[in-house]
């Protein structure tokens, strides 16, 4: 498309999308017309592909497997991801889930300690937990954010609560400023699931360096992908070597000679998870381009967003001015059916037919799952929730768009014009 063309059809575009309609009203994809989305599919692919490496990991992994220094890349990594976060230590780990194990063992709570954890994640958040006697509180998030409700875990406090493991959903900070001031109020500890947030801040402070302990992912579908791999970040000395020491047996021996963890010399505490150094290796180079690549998705979720918002219905995960996000497996909206005058399952099988890559994904509730229902597992049984209202909002009415991470010009106009065009035949999908 050329550069006038372009101009004047994005002008066009904005004017008509204040309308909610599309300019001529044109016939929908699923009762015959033509599509919205035309951009040739190999290029949509290529576009929204994910993860993306390229000659510098290839280049990384040869020269490794040439030099047979394998382990010299883990604390390489560990040094470039400490300079990057600010943490004052950090931790290789073989995966988010071990790092999260390690975190849970290096609070050194008492067996029947209560950890409030969301629902609305991954098991690996909580069910560790369950290893060293702890109990989940589980505690609903924020359907405006898909971030812990603070609100919510303020009515849930028990005299058991010990902690707090909050989960930056899709790569929005939660509100750390509230839930750190709470913290404190109470005596509890905070630590952080920042599986989906590399990148992400508040107030100029990445996230993993409001808690205690924060951990993050490095598996295949996350914003840095090293296929698989994690990193623990640890505010104390006294968290980082009980966690390094729980999963790496040659740690001890490197700490200070007055620490209570150096008797461990030759077993550690009894796990091994140590990160490939493959990983690693492709962890250094994913990290050298990881400001670059979220601001190239930031800005063209930016261009789509601020003209789709405008069709009535429409919404997406509230951001505060302090708060800078990452971006996470997609691009999150919420429909309003009663406001947009037709359902989300008409919306996307709207959307698909105009060729745009629209999909859902309900996130499984942790509170549902048999294990947290099962005694046997649990030091007391957990609470389990009769209702989460803002799981189950976010879980009926999100919808995912792919995120683009190239120059994506024409085709987000083109998502914008199928938007339109969906939208200016609202009476109708109603019916469906």
């Amino acid at each position: 498309m050329s550069a006038s063309r372009r101009t004047f059809v994005q002008a066009a575009g904005a004017a008509m999308t204040g309308l909610g309609m599309a300019a001529p009203r044109e016939t929908l994809a699923l009762q015959g017309g033509a599509k919205a989305v035309t951009f040739p599919a190999a290029e949509h692919a290529a576009l929204t592909r994910w993860p993306r490496y390229g000659p510098a990991e290839k280049q990384a992994l040869h020269a490794l497997i040439d030099s047979g220094k394998f382990y010299d890349e883990l604390p390489l990594f560990e040094k470039e991801w400490k300079e990057y976060t600010k943490a004052p230590f950090v931790k290789a780990h073989m995966n988010c889930t071990s790092a999260l194990t390690s975190m849970f063992f290096a609070l050194d709570l008492e067996p029947g300690s209560e950890i409030m954890v969301p629902s609305y994640t991954f098991f690996a958040t909580c069910l560790a937990m369950r290893f060293f006697g702890y109990v989940p509180i589980f505690v609903d998030v924020d359907p405006a954010t898909v971030c812990f409700d603070l609100e919510d875990a303020r009515r849930k406090l028990t005299p058991r609560t010990r902690a707090v493991t909050v989960m930056h959903s899709w790569g929005m900070p939660c509100e750390m400023d509230r839930i750190s001031a709470w913290t404190r109020e109470k005596g509890l500890i905070l630590t952080e699931d920042c599986a989906q947030a590399h990148g992400a801040s508040m107030q100029g402070r990445m996230m993993g360096n409001w808690g205690v302990i924060g951990c993050y992912s490095f598996q295949t579908s996350k914003v840095l992908p090293t296929v698989e791999g994690g990193m623990g970040m640890y505010q104390t000395r006294e968290y980082f070597e009980r966690a390094a020491a729980f999963g790496h047996y040659e740690d001890p021996p490197k700490f200070p000679a007055g620490s209570p963890v150096r008797r461990y010399d030759g077993t550690g505490f009894g796990q091994k998870f140590r990160m490939h150094p493959f990983a690693a290796a492709v962890g250094r180079q994913q990290l050298r381009g990881l400001d670059e690549r979220g601001a190239l998705v930031a800005a063209n979720i930016r261009k789509l967003n601020d003209r789709l918002l405008q069709l009535p219905g429409l919404s997406e995960p509230r951001c505060r001015p302090d708060q800078k996000r990452a971006y996470y497996n997609g691009n999150m909206l919420f429909l309003d059916s009663a406001k947009a005058g037709f359902s989300r399952a008409a919306l996307l099988k709207a959307l698909r037919a105009e060729g745009v890559r629209a999909s859902m994904w309900d996130y499984p509730e942790q509170h549902k799952m048999a294990i947290y229902a099962e005694a046997k597992w649990w030091h007391h049984p957990p609470v389990i929730p009769q209702s989460m209202p803002g799981n189950a909002q976010v879980n009926a009415t999100h919808i995912f768009l792919p995120l683009m991470h190239g120059e994506a010009g024409e085709l987000i106009e083109q998502y914008v014009q199928a938007f339109e065009k969906v939208w200016a035949h609202r009476a109708e999908l109603a019916q469906t």
